[in-house]
């Protein structure tokens, strides 16, 4: 028997019918919606030169532009760095061969979407290679290593859980770990309100 089945089953011995039924439904909602929850672990990377930070532009299936830093999805029996290695590469053209710490996590709960994603962004210590644009997957579109303003300028177009964050250490960079997190409301993708959470 699964932990809704004895719970239910102590809440049943103790309780009147009619609460014991709306103990069950609670419990069953529960865990249905625990089963068909999407879960989703993304990297990023902080690369900064002489020019300033480089930024991506991403095309959207919607035809849409926004900016992020380079980085993707963390696919299964990879670490974040190694998932960060490999999109950095195939976005970019540059290799990352040391890392100088993690800067901050973000959690994400799209609310309507039944959908939760976790970000880890890093800053890149030494990388190599030419800047050159041939993404795999066609999302990429463009890089450009930018000054602050600039940048600024850019993540204007990315959702706020991309852009507070990297606004701030844009200000003023730090050397400690820090966590962000939202709620995402709405079912359209492309018009989501974002809720920034006290941490």
């Amino acid at each position: 028997m699964g932990v809704a089945g004895q719970a239910a089953e102590v809440v049943s011995s103790l309780t009147p019918v009619r609460f014991r039924l709306n103990v069950v439904v609670f419990w069953v909602v529960v865990f249905w919606h625990a089963e068909r929850m999407r879960r989703y672990k993304v990297a990023g990377g902080l690369l900064t030169n002489h020019h300033g930070l480089l930024l991506v532009a991403n095309r959207r299936r919607n035809g849409r532009i926004d900016w992020s830093t380079p980085g993707g999805v963390v696919d299964d029996g990879e670490t974040a760095l190694e998932a960060l290695e490999r999109e950095i590469t195939e976005e970019t053209g540059l290799t990352v061969t040391s890392w100088h710490q993690l800067c901050w996590t973000v959690a994400v709960d799209f609310v309507d979407l039944a959908m939760e994603l976790y970000v880890e962004v890093y800053r890149a210590g030494q990388f190599s290679g030419d800047l050159t644009v041939d993404d795999p997957d066609g999302i990429v579109t463009a890089a450009e290593f930018l000054d602050h303003r600039s940048a600024r300028e850019r993540l204007d177009s990315a959702p706020r859980w991309v852009s507070d964050p990297l606004k701030e250490w844009l200000d003023g960079p730090w050397t400690d770990k820090r966590s962000f997190g939202f709620s995402a409301h709405g079912t359209n993708p492309y018009m989501l309100r974002a809720e920034r959470l006290e941490q």
